[in-house]
């Protein structure tokens, strides 16, 4: 053992050798890194070594060298490989908390890198050259589409609660439904922020059943706000009962101090009930119903990044601009890039929501899904393998913690094989291809649904189905 453990070659001595500066080449590293690299391979070894563990070549032979630099590589590319890599979203759920939920539009990518890569005007005001507001660049963009009389961006919808009530309702008390305390992902608790803003919680009603004449009872000199929170990632159904906004809308305003205020969770800009899709409301048919400040999310149903949006009367705006939390739940510059291109597609009607891969993937016609399977399968089968695959009939998910019983009629492409198991195929799709595939198994069938699959990545999937 101290004979294996003397033959350890020195750092400096394998610093000579050509396949050192091959890998700094390789790699575009720094000399120093490289060596720190090659120091805890060769501790590593050591340690093996001092186990009895080492199953490698004899410490002092040239394979053994050869095993070092394989290591050092081995090393070295796993240490620079990202973490957050690409991914494609074959199973059908169209905002995968899992899987970074809203994919941006190509208008909002470019807007972002055209941002990140030079100086902007981010607080700087071109036509007077004076300090600016970051807040302006998308708030018109909100204040048109909504009807509001103003707003702010913070960093998710989870923050902007947190501010609108730490800022116009601490030390003071909240009405809300039961029913309607919520717990997000996370274990976030509506309650937990409430109590960690500095407001005074007070329930009304019970978890089915809530009537107006609650809310009134329970407002006093002590009552700042009625919260109703939108139950976006659950429903109710039987024997219940819950406030319309427009009825709170018109109890607030009978107290002139009380403010009426909707959390409204996922952000629908652009009305799917038209298309017979959800029950979700329109963020300016609630303001337009009377509510005086609402939040809702940017990265869920409106498609763009991770970002809650807060639009409302202008009174209430400015005084969250100027709170001491404004700071600290600002967003960067580029995502107030990625939701300006976003909203700025939204002004654009229905042609310029098209653009935005949330609405697409949404609204993609069954009949357009069903003639991608199609040639989907028949390219499979055209493979000549053992997979076998045929087309059925299934559901899409909106996911993301919204429309939790909307199911979209989906036509999927099941495949298997009859010598190796539907997780066998999922792993494969998920650990050796670049970028990983991410499917659904159902009954022992691998499931893939084309609705969250883009044209370039469908031939992805199938190069590497034929692998399989």
């Amino acid at each position: 053992m101290k004979e294996f453990l003397r033959a350890l070659p020195a750092v400096h001595e394998l610093q000579k050798d050509t396949r050192f500066t091959d890998l700094i080449d390789q790699y575009d590293l720094d000399e120093v890194y490289l060596t720190d690299v090659m120091k805890s391979e060769i501790d590593r070894i050591r340690k093996e070594l001092l186990r009895g563990n080492w199953a490698g070549a004899e410490p002092g032979t040239e394979a053994f060298i050869d095993q070092i630099f394989e290591a050092v590589d081995r090393s070295a590319a796993e240490r620079l490989e990202y973490t957050l890599k690409t991914v494609i979203n074959a199973t059908g759920t169209i905002l995968h908390t899992n899987l970074g939920r809203a994919r941006l539009s190509e208008n909002a990518i470019k807007h972002v890198v055209e941002t990140a890569m030079n100086y902007s005007n981010l607080e700087y005001k071109l036509d007077e050259g004076k300090r600016g507001s970051r807040h302006s660049h998308v708030e018109a963009l909100v204040k048109e589409i909504t009807g509001a009389e103003a707003a702010m961006v913070v960093n998710n919808n989870a923050a902007a609660v947190f501010i609108i009530l730490s800022a116009l309702a601490r030390g003071k008390e909240v009405i809300v439904s039961r029913g309607q305390l919520v717990e997000i992902g996370g274990s976030f608790r509506i309650s937990s922020i409430m109590e960690e803003s500095g407001a005074r919680l007070v329930e009304v009603g019970t978890t089915n059943k809530t009537h107006l004449y609650d809310y009134e009872n329970a407002i006093s000199e002590e009552t700042s706000m009625i919260l109703k929170v939108h139950t976006s990632n659950f429903k109710i159904y039987g024997f219940s009962k819950t406030v319309e906004t427009e009825e709170l809308a018109q109890l607030s305003n009978k107290h002139e101090d009380v403010i009426f205020y909707e959390d409204l969770g996922s952000g629908v800009l652009y009305d799917f009930q038209k298309h017979g899709i959800g029950e979700e409301p329109v963020v300016s048919e609630v303001l337009r119903m009377g509510a005086d400040i609402v939040s809702f999310s940017g990265d869920k149903l409106l498609g763009g990044p991770q970002a809650g949006i807060i639009a409302g009367k202008k009174e209430l705006i400015d005084q969250l601009k100027k709170h001491q939390l404004a700071r600290v739940v600002r967003v960067d510059k580029m995502t107030l890039a990625a939701l300006e291109a976003t909203l700025m597609d939204y002004l654009k009607g229905e042609k310029g929501m098209g653009n935005i891969p949330t609405l697409r993937d949404l609204l993609v016609p069954l009949t357009e899904l069903e003639a991608r399977t199609e040639k989907f399968v028949k390219s499979i089968q055209s493979f000549g393998g053992k997979l076998n695959v045929n087309i059925t009939e299934g559901t899409s998910q909106v996911g993301g913690g919204t429309m939790p019983d909307v199911e979209l009629p989906a036509c999927l492409a099941s495949i298997s094989h009859p010598e190796v198991s539907a997780e066998h195929i999922a792993r494969k799709l998920r650990t050796e291809h670049s970028p990983a595939i991410i499917v659904r198994i159902h009954k022992e069938e691998v499931h893939v649904d084309l609705r969250t699959v883009t044209p370039e990545e469908e031939q992805q999937l199938l190069d590497a189905l034929k692998l399989i």
